[in-house]
């Protein structure tokens, strides 16, 4: 039974133990600050678009802010939200055929826009109609993705992994972006390298990769040629796709990581801030054997 399983059960049971007729006082209630989330009925009997979130936390987001942070929902930027489709597809059909669906978004160097290239694609992913998608700020260094939402960042996955506190009392749905689930990673710790290849973390992630079979986890981990968190938490994952920024990460900097990277399954690489048209940014997807022809891209 999953921790996920376990949670609904003990929800299940001190209602029941409530709700029963008694001539003894009974026992006081384990205090509960605030309801025990899951995240909802996302098996394949469920229609993906009307999941009805009854434990999870929704938390409301503001659209304007969203627009702000160039997370691509609604109107937003719509010839950018169509490069993300066609990214979307790429990755899926990689991963799809061999039945992967944990992926790790890292990058070479700070500040080549990893963090919102993995929103934003989990937002595309999730806008597929028969998918769902979990996504974990695994950079627990510089926790970042509940700032691009306006969401609050004080607990998360860094709870789970210190303190154990339920994954489930963690998890946010941003309201008005069906299908999508945020775990946070909570306070910055200096101990990142080491929580993430705990025993803790490694049955967290099979837990997830298990949990339902129309859903995608994807991992936002910090830069790989900074700090050791990436590559130590590869080996868990399915698959891993690599940001870089035009103009900026240096050949070097992806033949290290390549080098790196090389027992592992790169699913692809995100060339980032291209600008090639009026737009403020662009994104274009290479295959994985851009170090024999650099020049190769997908699409753009």
């Amino acid at each position: 039974m999953s921790f996920i399983d376990k949670a609904l059960e003990r929800a299940k049971a001190t209602r029941q133990q409530d709700e029963a007729p008694t001539t003894a006082r009974p026992e006081p209630a384990p205090e509960i600050q605030k309801p025990l989330p899951v995240l909802g009925n996302l098996g394949s009997s469920a229609d993906p678009q009307e999941i009805c979130y009854t434990v999870t936390r929704t938390l409301p987001v503001d659209f304007e802010f969203l627009k702000e942070s160039k997370i691509i929902v609604g109107e937003n930027y719509p010839a950018i939200a169509e490069e993300y489709k066609l990214l979307r597809t790429h990755i899926m059909q990689r991963t799809k055929k061999n039945n992967w669906n944990n992926i790790m978004f890292t990058g070479p160097r700070p500040d080549e826009g990893k963090t919102l290239t993995t929103i934003n694609i989990a937002i595309s992913i999730a806008q597929e109609f028969d998918q769902t998608v979990l996504l974990v700020d695994t950079d627990l260094r510089n926790p970042a993705i509940h700032k691009y939402f306006g969401l609050p960042g004080n607990r998360g996955l860094v709870d789970f992994l210190k303190d154990g506190r339920p994954i489930p009392e963690l998890l946010i749905h941003p309201a008005g972006i069906p299908k999508l689930v945020i775990l946070p990673g909570g306070k910055p710790v200096n101990d990142a390298a080491e929580l993430i290849k705990s025993p803790q973390m490694v049955d967290l992630v099979h837990e997830l990769k298990h949990c339902y079979h129309d859903r995608y986890v994807l991992f936002d981990l910090p830069p790989m040629l900074h700090f050791a968190d990436a590559l130590a938490f590869a080996p868990l994952m399915d698959g891993i796709v690599l940001v870089v920024e035009s103009g900026r990460t240096t050949r070097e900097d992806i033949a290290q990581s390549l080098e790196m990277l090389q027992t592992f399954n790169l699913i692809g690489f995100v060339m980032n801030k291209i600008k090639l048209t009026s737009q403020d940014y662009s994104y274009y997807y290479y295959s994985d054997d851009l170090q024999k022809n650099p020049k190769k891209r997908f699409f753009g």
